[in-house]
């Protein structure tokens, strides 16, 4: 298909990420050059050439200006818009949120928040599941990241998860400017609404001593006593708030058609959490070894944020290929989930490829990459396990569920992933009793 003026490849890849990912591999191999949104991008395909860039041993690429481009004035001074030291300062401060006797609080506050919102899904036919998940993670997030949902009016809340969606779907705007109207001028308007509402709140959260993130974040300190200022904490807030709801959802959305669709893995999941308490300790969450193996299968099939985006501050060369300084750089990685020079029957959903002796993962260091790798690989990520694993655990134990096995997610790619159709499951009550409430 040829590439339009200005436009170039954009619709292409809005259209069928993957297949478009395909096709430059196939007729352009690792290292090739698309228009993307009106700019030139260097397209890197395949393990060697997105390890080169996430290495990044000659300091070349930065994330700042590739986000940036795409998503800087929304999630602008984010951790993941932050490069080099400025980067390795936040970074080592951040940590300190996410260590694991930090993470064992947040699991024993997951799970009652979750089996309530789960409790009020309707049971029936051809349930929407991607929306009521999407609202699930955007009051988990607000609960376990602000300290509860009493903060905000379901209207304020409903405000704040357009803003989101809004500020992530900006970054296949055309219309690059804050224009009435269009993606970017509602994105805009998001990042207000975003700053209002954290900034009328982060007083209390200063002056209070509560464990959610949003409080633990106004105490932290880096090793010379500074704390983040106002502006920092609002920041990494945004950022932190959209990467814990929006990455989670279409995960688990993606979990649930495949164990609709296969239910012999959907049973064998369910025995392990009945197993289990109602509300298990993050040990017990380790344990659930066949839901791992169906959640890393899911997030090699979809995975959350398929592109990564850099932009070359200095020249630098990648498998041969040199790339001028100013371009900016798509490591496609998606592409890489998909390869079967890396994956037996790529397109099978086969959960049984991460098991011992298969490792199929480990065909190449870089084969799965579904966080991102090198100094930015995903902060949060333990935390999207915990909250992915605690929100289907919740559902084995209450529903079972079908998904027609020839249904193909409607995938968009104008953002990140998500099934334009809402994704239908067949949703029905479990009647058989937990073994702990036998």
């Amino acid at each position: 298909m040829p590439s339009l003026p200005l436009v170039g490849e954009t619709l292409a890849y809005v259209r069928d990420a993957p297949g478009f990912m395909q096709r430059r591999w196939s007729e352009h191999g690792p290292v090739s050059t698309i228009t993307f949104l009106g700019r030139p991008w260097t397209v890197l395909l395949g393990p060697d050439a997105c390890a080169e860039a996430l290495r990044n041993a000659d300091k070349a690429f930065a994330s700042g200006p590739g986000w940036g481009y795409l998503v800087g004035p929304f999630f602008d001074r984010g951790l993941m818009l932050l490069d080099f030291g400025e980067h390795h300062q936040h970074r080592r401060v951040l940590q300190q949120a996410f260590t694991r006797q930090r993470l064992e609080g947040y699991a024993a506050a997951l799970g009652p928040a979750v089996a309530r919102g789960v409790a009020a899904w309707p049971e029936q036919p051809g349930f929407r599941a991607y929306p009521a998940l999407k609202s699930l993670t955007l009051d988990l997030a607000t609960e376990i990241f602000m300290g509860g949902a009493d903060l905000a009016t379901p209207d304020e809340l409903a405000r704040v998860n357009r803003a989101f969606v809004d500020c992530v779907q900006a970054a296949t705007g055309l219309v690059r400017a804050d224009v009435p109207g269009t993606r970017w001028g509602r994105a805009h308007r998001g990042r207000r609404v975003l700053e209002e509402f954290l900034h009328r709140h982060l007083p209390a959260k200063r002056a209070g001593g509560g464990d959610d993130l949003f409080s633990v974040l106004c105490r932290l300190r880096d090793e010379d006593g500074t704390a983040f200022s106002d502006d920092d904490i609002v920041n990494h807030m945004i950022f932190l708030l959209m990467a814990a709801h929006d990455t989670s959802t279409i995960t688990v959305s993606t979990v649930l058609q495949h164990l609709g669709q296969h239910p012999e893995w959907q049973e064998r999941c369910r025995e392990e959490s009945l197993a289990l308490p109602e509300h298990p300790s993050l040990a017990e969450l380790d344990s659930l070894t066949s839901l791992d193996l169906v959640v890393k299968e899911c997030l090699r099939l979809v995975p959350p944020v398929p592109v990564l985006a850099r932009h070359t501050v200095r020249e630098t060369e990648v498998l041969g290929h040199r790339i001028p300084a100013g371009r900016h750089t798509a490591l496609m990685l998606h592409h890489s989930h998909q390869m079967p020079e890396l994956w037996s029957d790529p397109q099978r959903f086969d959960p049984e490829r991460f098991a011992e002796p298969r490792r199929e993962d480990r065909s190449h260091r870089h084969a799965w990459e579904p966080f991102g790798g090198g100094v930015h690989k995903c902060l949060g990520m333990a935390f999207a396990g915990i909250e992915v694993s605690t929100i289907l655990h919740h559902l084995l134990r209450r529903h079972r569920w079908s998904v027609d096995p020839g249904y193909r997610a409607p995938l968009s790619y104008a953002s990140l992933p998500f099934p334009k159709d809402g994704q239908p499951v067949d949703l029905v009550p479990l009647t058989r009793l937990p073994r702990s409430a036998a």
